[in-house]
């Protein structure tokens, strides 16, 4: 019998897919928001797909604020940015 993978939805485009295949990003219990690379950071967490275009589809639709319950500031908006870049090309 076969382990069976979980599954996540991305909060932008609301598509279904394996957690391996999205990035995680998480408001830690101190308040700071983060992409969470190993999906194991305390906190909570909203899924997105591995595109920027997911990215900035949550933050204008406000649905990554909506599922984290908090405004994301700018700079750390590039830093996500920056970071969901590297999560796609690793």
């Amino acid at each position: 019998m076969q382990k069976k993978k979980p599954v996540r939805q991305c909060v932008a485009c609301r598509e279904k897919r394996e957690k391996s295949q999205l990035v995680r990003v998480v408001r830690t219990p101190d308040g700071a928001v983060a992409v969470d690379a190993r999906g194991k950071m305390a906190g909570r967490g909203a899924y997105l797909c591995k595109e920027e275009a997911c990215l900035e589809k949550a933050v204008k639709s406000r649905a990554l604020q909506r599922a984290l319950e908090c405004e994301i500031p700018q700079e750390t908006l590039e830093i996500l940015r920056a970071q969901m870049k590297e999560a796609g090309d690793g």
